[in-house]
């Protein structure tokens, strides 16, 4: 069974989301602090994270990026917070997605089942290497190479570069971005498609600002020029 790990520090919504959350199938570990949350992951990786925002001591942020800083598990945030000056700032400290308080389970469920499917489903298919200027993108290593340096992306931020690389040339929308990615519509937040978008380009681009090969096309969306 997949291993769940809950930050949170309301008992009562923790005990909640355990519960729910073991009938969907997942086995569930909670700790009301980043700090336990950070020592738990350590000693038993998690296969995905809920975090809250608002945790006493280290906050829900430098939690996120803590656990950035320990690899690539799929991580989403739960909070009370939804303006998007937060939803913003906790999918730059790396969250994959973001859900709002009070949290519907069979929402969460449908978004943790998608995250699972694109962390152990990226690149197969794909051709063993492609090229895009400087880019280079071997999907069935995940790997990422600008011109001789490796790239480290996160999952999501590898999807999205293989899903425009799928399509290059063709503009992509951010609702099919939401469809391809993160493998939902009637959820989606087009705030997370801007957000990663700019993530990647931090990465991939010589001139974030100025970008050649992530190109946005007003009024359309995204895409990988060739």
């Amino acid at each position: 069974m997949p291993r769940l790990l809950i930050v949170e520090d309301d008992d009562r919504i923790r005990l909640s989301l355990r519960l729910a959350l073991e009938d969907e199938g997942y086995t569930v570990r909670d700790v009301p602090t980043a700090e336990e949350g950070l020592a738990e992951h350590r000693a038993a990786p998690a296969d995905l994270v809920l975090v809250d925002l608002m945790l006493p001591g280290m906050d829900g942020f430098e939690c996120i990026r803590a656990m950035r800083r320990l690899g690539d598990v799929p991580i989403v945030v739960v909070s009370a917070r939804d303006d998007t000056h937060d939803v913003v700032a906790a999918l730059e400290a790396g969250a994959d997605d973001y859900v709002v308080k009070p949290v519907a389970v069979k929402e969460l469920s449908a978004r943790l089942r998608a995250l699972r499917r694109r962390a152990s489903g990226s690149g197969e298919g794909a051709p063993a290497v492609r090229r895009f200027g400087e880019i280079e993108l071997r999907p069935e290593a995940g790997e990422v190479l600008l011109g001789d340096e490796h790239v480290h992306l996160t999952r999501t931020e590898f999807r999205l570069l293989c899903e425009l690389a799928d399509q290059s040339g063709r503009v992509l929308s951010r609702q099919q971005l939401l469809n391809r990615v993160w493998g939902y519509d009637v959820y989606g937040d087009e705030r997370l498609v801007d957000v990663h978008v700019g993530r990647l380009r931090r990465k991939v681009e010589r001139d974030p600002a100025n970008p050649v090969h992530v190109v946005t096309v007003r009024g359309l969306g995204y895409k990988l020029a060739t």
